[in-house]
């Protein structure tokens, strides 16, 4: 059963919006703190409930997360991070190619890390990634391009090589890791990485763009730390699967690429940063035209997760403030009699824990087909009463095409 024209769902994830306590809030989360009228309003109108990205207590990746909310088992289509990001920032990942997502990070000289973000570099990132573009080692041609902020995708292209090998990136402070081979058909590749991995310290410790950065004080990017290891995923389309018309507004290469490997309309907008300063008007407007045209818009806002990451509490409010905004424009521009609203997040990344945890996240569904239950504020302990009770993010695609009453009956 087809969508009508007339209906349409729209789910805006805050990326990484849920937490835990946290003692400077008074023993709110980053969520409960915040000022959210918008949100708070489609919990009233809604209906709300928890929701596990994959299942209870699994840390999910905004990866994994996504894939399971647009109904695609991670344990059966996951083939690792680097394609997604790769494909995401308009990499071609072919059959056979070894896929990473990197780190553009600041080492001493000992190659031990002192900050794996490198300052959240925004600026000269493509002039690095020129830098090592096309290098070729024992045969191998090693393809580079800059994403969002300091993170970047790196393809290996050449015989003979496998894709079961560790991360460079240690994930922290700290020493760079080996990347080491877990069967014998990936060693030619974990030799590449390591070599890749020095011959880019070497090239970006001289670069003119680190060169600028340490005059005026800030960290170099200089070096390239490749993890997420993966090859090219095989998903059957979104669209095909599900009978809606799909479209991503989204920030970030790796969300891109899973929508473009799902077949989805990602759509290219200025002014969305993937940072703290994107741009909200941008955010909401383009979901509304996107929502003009498709039957489901999934959008995804990045702040909120690096408030968590960064564990500064008054960024993750702030962030989440920002979300609401764009809640509250896209909720003046649609029709709730025939569209379906959903706000909610791909995972939680606490501010007291500083990375994803396996905590369940708040969700409501508010306009078409829900139904409105107690609930009077959007937050992970008020949500957790609302009767949609405890779902999956596997659910989703299910929960929503049953609302919008265009789902095949299953059964006589």
């Amino acid at each position: 059963m087809e969508a009508s024209a007339d209906l349409r769902a729209v789910l805006i994830i805050g990326d990484g919006m849920g937490g835990r306590p946290v003692p400077e809030l008074g023993g709110k989360t980053t969520l409960e703190a915040a000022i959210t009228p918008s949100m708070d309003w489609v919990a009233r109108a809604g209906a709300c409930g928890l929701m596990n990205p994959i299942a209870p207590g699994i840390r999910a990746g905004s990866d994994t997360s996504h894939l399971a909310i647009l109904g695609y088992d991670p344990y059966q289509y996951y083939t690792g991070r680097g394609p997604y990001e790769c494909a995401g920032i308009d990499m071609e990942v072919r059959g056979g190619d070894v896929a990473f997502r990197c780190n553009f990070a600041t080492v001493d000289g000992n190659l031990n890390v002192i900050d794996r973000r490198a300052g959240r570099i925004e600026h000269g990132t493509d002039q690095l990634a020129a830098a090592l573009n096309a290098m070729e080692i024992e045969g191998v041609a090693c393809f580079v391009k800059e994403s969002v902020a300091h993170r970047a995708g790196l393809i290996l292209r050449g015989e003979g090589l496998g894709h079961r090998v560790t991360d460079v990136d240690p994930h922290g402070e700290g020493p760079i890791h080996e990347c080491q081979a877990l069967d014998p058909d990936s060693e030619k590749t974990a030799r590449v990485v390591n070599e890749f991995v020095r011959r880019s310290y070497e090239i970006l410790s001289r670069h003119q763009v680190n060169k600028a950065r340490e005059q005026q004080g800030q960290h170099p990017a200089n070096i390239m730390l490749p993890r997420g290891v993966g090859v090219a995923p095989h998903l059957t389309p979104f669209d095909q699967k599900s009978n809606l018309k799909s479209a991503m507004v989204v920030e970030t290469g790796l969300i891109r690429g899973i929508g473009k490997y799902a077949g989805m309309n990602v759509m290219d907008v200025e002014g969305l940063t993937g940072g703290y300063d994107t741009n909200a008007q941008a955010f909401s407007k383009a979901i509304l035209e996107a929502a003009s045209t498709h039957s489901y818009v999934l959008a995804n806002v990045k702040a909120p997760d690096l408030g968590g990451h960064d564990q500064d509490p008054t960024k993750k409010v702030e962030a989440i403030e920002l979300v609401d905004v764009i809640v509250g424009d896209v909720l003046e521009g649609l029709d709730l009699e025939k569209a379906l609203l959903v706000v909610t997040a791909d995972h939680a990344t606490p501010i007291t824990v500083g990375d994803h945890s396996g905590d369940a996240v708040p969700i409501a569904f508010c306009g078409r087909g829900a139904t409105t239950d107690n609930v009077a504020y959007f937050g992970e302990r008020t949500c957790a009463a609302g009767h949609m009770g405890h779902i999956r993010g596997l659910d989703m695609v299910n929960i929503i095409t049953n609302l919008l009453a265009i789902q095949e009956k299953y059964g006589a």
